[in-house]
């Protein structure tokens, strides 16, 4: 099935050596055939896009951490992501700084799609009270703030108690983020288009805590138990913070939303996590 490309977001982090000289070629292509094209540069950590008029598609020139901060944005807006690499190729933007222009003629034509990934809806509560909502594609994490301790964290799946953790932390990960602090911290590797969270314990005490893949139609709601012998907080895709409070109660949702990641035809996920897990030996064999 043939797209409609009208209008181009390009997304540059700045702290990537080539991104701006890549945006500039990226614009003159382009303009050339007659796309309406935007960019929108950041250094470091942006919180928003400034998006006041809509895209048929956006480009991300940085690395995995780039297109966390796209998803997180457009994914209300349902704006497929072309997820360029200026480093190496990443769990998620799979497609190489020379290869766009054959990625995007391939999405346009129909011969490559965007797979769907499922975000997380973070919600903190306080007193009864919504303090403040995140939206995240790798995972959300409760955990210690500052020097690592020992947290005491109750979990339940809806209205069902599921148990009290003593442990680093607890976190939600999504399938795209199963390859991130979710692997590192013993979780399973699951497909990025999967339908599924995974409730990861960081480091529990009790040795039976064991991570569980969870169904999409499942609220985690971690609270905080008393007393905490440390500060805690809430980081979602590692790339906002937010500090909690004894009694505060993290829910974490399946959106309603998902992200739409154009897949690369050059290479397979399971060739990434080969490469990148250093599978089989070494990535050349």
């Amino acid at each position: 099935m043939t797209q409609t490309i009208r209008s181009i977001l390009i997304i540059a982090n700045t702290g990537k050596p080539e991104s701006q000289r890549l945006a500039a070629e990226m614009e003159a292509f382009f303009t050339a055939e007659g796309i309406a094209c935007s960019s929108f540069h950041y250094e470091g950590v942006a919180q928003s896009i400034p998006i006041d008029e809509p895209f048929d598609l956006a480009i991300t020139l940085g690395g995995d951490g780039t297109v966390l901060f796209a998803s997180r944005v457009l994914a209300a807006h349902r704006v497929p992501i072309l997820p360029v690499n200026l480093g190496d190729f990443g769990f998620i933007s799979e497609i190489g700084r020379t290869e766009w222009q054959a990625a995007f003629r391939a999405f346009l034509s129909g011969k490559l799609q965007a797979g769907s990934r499922l975000v997380l809806e973070v919600c903190v509560t306080r007193n009864g009270e919504r303090m403040c909502q995140f939206r995240g594609l790798n995972d959300a994490v409760v955990s210690s703030e500052g020097i690592s301790r020992m947290v005491h964290l109750s979990v339940s799946l809806g209205d069902q108690r599921l148990g009290t953790y003593r442990a680093d932390g607890v976190m939600v990960a999504t399938p795209t983020g199963s390859t991130a602090y979710s692997a590192a911290a013993g979780g399973p590797i699951l497909h990025p288009e999967m339908e599924a969270m995974i409730l990861n314990p960081i480091c529990p005490f009790t040795l039976s805590h064991r991570p569980i893949v969870l169904p999409p139609t499942e609220e985690v709601r971690i609270s905080l138990d008393r007393p905490q012998r440390t500060r805690v907080a809430l980081t979602v895709d590692g790339q906002s913070l937010t500090p909690l409070g004894e009694g505060d109660e993290v829910v974490v949702r399946a959106s309603n939303e998902r992200a739409q990641i154009i897949r690369s035809d050059q290479r397979t996920f399971y060739e990434v996590l080969r490469s990148k897990l250093n599978w089989s030996g070494g990535p050349d064999d």
